[in-house]
């Protein structure tokens, strides 16, 4: 290894993406991401637990911010309008890691595993919602279906966000909030 250089965990998730992009998640190895970022893989593992953590690094970051938001919004607003938004205003920090995260959208939809986990990641996001909604007082079942339609609704916009070429791309916050639409049509009269 060389000599020192700065943001070895920034190196690192670049590093591992781009070898999952191009060798595929199963064949890279923590020892390739290593070489690849300039570092041992003492530092890989002073930094991720594993290799597939460092796809899923930030979610906690997400998570937390959603939490954030939930606790501060007005106590007028409906449960629905409480979680999107909160998952508005937290899915801001996607907004410039666009590229970042459209390559790593299809890393995870490549391999089972990944998708498993991306799954239970989304999970944790209701669970956390719905525990933040109960805390302000919203009742159940109430408070688990509008945390479960929030991350519905972000989950299916942050698809069409990943899946927009940049020319065309809309704000992660209006994709999310037109799949929230998308829920309510479903049950509007007619």
């Amino acid at each position: 290894m060389g000599r020192w250089e700065p943001d070895a965990r920034g190196r690192l998730a670049r590093a591992a993406l781009e070898l999952y992009a191009e060798r595929g998640y199963e064949q890279t190895t923590v020892a390739d991401i290593a070489q690849h970022a300039g570092v041992t893989e003492r530092t890989f593992f002073r930094h991720f637990t594993d290799k597939r953590e460092v796809l899923f690094d930030r979610s906690n970051t997400l998570q937390d911010a959603m939490v954030a938001a939930i606790a501060a919004a007005p106590a007028s607003t409906p449960p629905v309008e409480i979680v999107v938004g909160a998952l508005q205003t937290a899915g801001a920090m996607l907004e410039e890691r666009h590229d970042w995260s459209r390559r790593r959208a299809t890393v995870i939809a490549a391999n089972p595993s990944l998708l498993e986990r991306e799954l239970l990641k989304l999970a944790a996001l209701a669970t956390a919602a719905g525990e933040a909604l109960r805390g302000r007082g919203v009742r159940e079942p109430r408070a688990s279906l509008a945390a479960e339609m929030g991350v519905t609704a972000f989950k299916v916009g942050f698809e069409r966000w990943v899946a927009e070429p940049p020319t065309q791309r809309m704000k992660l916050a209006d994709c999310i909030g037109d799949a929230l639409a998308e829920i309510r049509a479903l049950t509007a009269t007619r």
